[in-house]
């Protein structure tokens, strides 16, 4: 891989954390100066590496060539809101800057904020002296929303002469002008920089790897090159499980999408441990790795329930919107799709809907079915609708010049994150007549989503809660109402996905959201596998499955399934009652 700039990208849980940390073990091992950096909201570097990781560069112990941080999207929104407040504390009454500070405190500002820390890692402040820097990114959708900025906002200010946009005075941001510019040169120079796309040998992980080294291509980003990441090769060909998770690998990559098939491409083999310390990390990209020891008695399994019961209890005691949410690539789509047709498939009204720009929900769905309504948030289409209201209300009254001076405002790239907010509040409040079932996107952007209507939240409790007669119910205020939103959490019984819903379940709680229970997905344990090296990863969960209980009020398991989770009657067999109960 060539370029001072390696960027780690593809869809939630394909691996991206695991060999971004890898990559930059192996180079700090050979003796390059390396920076590790997360612009993941929801990084788990500090699981990966241990070692506490912030938003100031620290030395990684054992292996002093490798320093690690994570741009924290809030922190950075806070150092933004300073500058942006500094030169007016002298000059403006506390009250005028407490609600510029207000102004400033939406996702409009997280991302731009976000981003001039990252723009600044892409130049010469931050990475001096450092002859890597390895970017481990949020999953797709978000990464390349964040790759596309440089673009946007360049574009922005050329376009936006009037002094001030959703962002506080435009000479906050025009004094980053140079920096913007610099980081958009960097990305798209091959010399200096390379994507690696991550992939799974799995159908939609590799459909989701065209379809961003197709975007990438138009921002003018080709130097790409594809990873395969968990490729297995089974041992024991009488175990139903191995056979078909090879088989299903083979398959995938033997129907490669072109836009990917043409790149160059490294494989990395499904290992019987977990990516967890230095000299695990450095083993992954070992090239010729040990067969595992023999594994022993397969491991014994809890009693935990099965998605049927959870069905069950739906249909018993309704909710009116279920939230299903959780690391990107634990299987959310799955889950949300299968409870959703097995639901319809006994009557119930449903519309499943998502909040994921990477969704897949109709190529999992895969057909039609009586009282199941399937449809999605669609960015770019939310964008032009906001974009619409605004200019027909707004708008309508305006002069020229007013009209214009809108205009440009909401030619600005957040636009789009108040757009998405709208839209997720109109599917909220869709629930009042029917169930809804929300596929949410990766943690981290579904955790700003939330924030965002918080902020909302708090703005309308301020503003208009003494001039309108009655109660104001807001978006967040129906999300901590339990008899009118559950939250479903889904995991794999592996370290960093648990660690992760783990912390997600805490800032639910801190918003008054209190999840209703998790679901394990995809459990070799619970499948009863023979293979020895399926042995070991089955062994393995157990003791997150033992964390799991520790951590949920309700648990419940979906083994790993030998057909592919894509249609109406694979998905229904997620939930069919086990033989035996």
């Amino acid at each position: 891989m060539t370029g001072r700039f390696l960027f780690f990208t593809g869809k939630g849980g394909v691996g991206k954390t695991t060999l971004a940390c890898a990559t930059a073990v192996r180079l700090a091992q050979a003796g390059e100066r390396v920076l590790l950096v997360s612009t993941d909201p929801a990084s788990n570097l500090s699981e990966s590496l241990g070692v506490e990781v912030g938003p100031r560069a620290v030395v990684v112990p054992d292996l002093p060539t490798l320093s690690v941080l994570n741009v924290d999207p809030a922190q950075a929104a806070e150092d933004y809101r300073q500058r942006v407040l500094a030169p007016y504390a002298d000059t403006v009454s506390p009250e005028a800057l407490q609600t510029l500070r207000e102004e400033l405190s939406g996702a409009c500002t997280v991302e731009i904020a976000a981003f001039d820390r990252f723009a600044g890692l892409l130049g010469h402040d931050e990475a001096e002296g450092v002859d890597r820097v390895v970017f481990d990114t949020a999953p797709t959708g978000h990464t390349l929303r964040l790759l596309e900025l440089p673009r946007a906002w360049t574009n922005f200010l050329e376009s936006n002469t009037r002094g001030a946009s959703c962002l506080g005075p435009h000479g906050a941001l025009t004094t980053r002008r140079d920096r913007f510019a610099e980081a958009r040169a960097a990305l798209e120079d091959p010399a200096l920089t390379t994507i690696v796309l991550v992939a799974r040998p799995d159908v939609a992980a590799l459909k989701e790897a065209a379809r961003t080294a197709a975007e990438l291509n138009e921002l003018g980003l080709a130097n790409q090159h594809l990873v395969i990441n968990g490729l297995f090769q089974a041992t024991d060909l009488d175990d139903p499980i191995a056979v078909a998770l090879e088989q299903r690998g083979q398959q995938a990559l033997s129907a490669m999408p072109a836009a990917i098939a043409g790149l160059v491409r490294s494989h990395v083999a499904l290992r019987p441990f977990e990516t967890i310390g230095l000299a695990a990390l450095a083993a992954l990209l070992e090239p010729d790795p040990r067969p595992p020891r023999e594994a022993g008695a397969a491991p014994a399994v809890p009693a935990l329930a099965r998605l049927a019961e959870l069905v069950d209890e739906l249909q018993a005691d309704p909710c009116r919107l279920l939230l299903v949410m959780g690391k990107g690539g634990v299987g959310k789509t799955t889950i949300a799709a299968a409870l959703a047709v097995e639901l319809a498939a006994r009557g119930v009204d449903v519309l499943l809907s998502t909040t994921d720009p990477a969704a897949h929900l109709a190529a999992t769905v895969e057909g039609q079915l009586e009282h199941l309504e399937v449809s999605r948030i669609d960015p770019a289409a939310e964008t032009r609708t906001y974009v619409e209201f605004i200019l027909r209300t707004k708008g309508k009254d305006l002069d020229e010049d007013g009209r214009a001076l809108l205009l440009e405002d909401l030619d600005s790239p957040c636009t789009e994150e108040v757009a998405v907010f709208h839209a997720f509040s109109r599917i909220v409040n869709r629930a009042r007549g029917q169930l809804v079932i929300l596929d949410t996107a990766p943690t981290g952007h579904t955790l700003l989503l939330l924030d965002a209507a918080g902020s909302y939240h708090r703005e309308v409790l301020k503003t208009r809660i003494a001039s309108v007669p009655g109660r104001v119910t807001t978006p967040l205020m129906r999300l901590q109402d339990p008899a009118y939103s559950r939250v479903l959490l889904v995991a794999l019984a592996e370290t960093t996905p648990v660690s992760e819903a783990a912390a997600l379940q805490e800032d639910l709680r801190r918003a008054g959201i209190d999840p209703y229970a998790w679901v394990v997905n995809a459990s070799l344990a619970a499948a009863g596998v023979r293979d020895p090296l399926l042995r070991h990863r089955a062994a393995l969960e157990l003791v997150q499955l033992e964390r799991i209980r520790e951590l949920a009020r309700a648990v419940y398991v979906v083994p790993w399934a030998l057909h592919a989770p894509r249609g109406v009657d694979a998905l229904r067999e997620l939930s069919a009652t086990p033989a035996g109960r």
